[in-house]
């Protein structure tokens, strides 16, 4: 049994995240910034590898471009960024894709999506898959391709955010997908936290 904490799309409002409970990997699926901007990363990165879990994985939000195309060093060896990249924790395989603009112009960000491994667990994202707790001003904003992706190689978890009115988590298929937004709609108030066991 794996206790993950799951949070996104802070937007610079990590530090009201208090009295967090007991898990054993906390996972931000992106939008930690609100202006994209390298102080508040630092800030972030600073709160992230303080907080006192075993580990603690990340991966960036169409919010956080100053870490596009960046080698991020430093960060303590129980911190891990993923960019479209993956790591095993107690035989639990962790598999992230950010959301950069400058991917999602082009069409590297449907590779990138293309390469997820079918093996993977737990997915990460910062955009839903298509239907699924993506709905917002009479729209479905998430991505066909990542639905196609999660439908076919059935993770036991896929970790998201990006629409912040759609927070909560659902099961579908025998998937289990989360949309862990902090910040609701208008950025003022704060969703509670996803605690999930796989």
């Amino acid at each position: 049994m794996m206790k993950i904490i799951h949070i996104s799309d802070t937007h610079g409002c990590h530090r009201r995240l208090t009295n967090l409970p007991e898990a054993d990997v906390v996972v931000h699926s992106g939008d930690f910034t609100m202006n994209g901007s390298e102080p508040e990363a630092l800030d972030f990165l600073n709160w992230l590898c303080d907080l006192p879990y075993a580990h603690k994985i990340f991966i960036c939000g169409n919010h956080d471009d100053c870490l596009y195309g960046a080698n991020i060093d430093g960060l303590d060896p129980n911190v891990h960024y993923l960019c479209n990249s993956g790591i095993e924790i107690d035989g639990v395989r962790f598999y992230g894709v950010p959301m950069f603009m400058g991917d999602c112009v082009t069409d590297r960000q449907a590779k990138n999506i293309s390469k997820i491994p079918s093996d993977t667990d737990v997915l990460i994202t910062h955009n839903p898959a298509y239907g699924i707790l993506d709905f917002d001003d009479g729209i479905n904003y998430g991505d066909e391709q990542i639905l196609s992706k999660v439908m076919g190689i059935r993770p036991c978890l896929h970790l998201f955010g990006h629409i912040h009115a759609q927070h909560g988590i659902i099961s579908e298929c025998g998937i289990t997908f989360s949309n862990g937004a902090i910040m609701n709609v208008d950025y003022m108030n704060s969703n509670q936290l996803n605690l999930i066991e796989i």
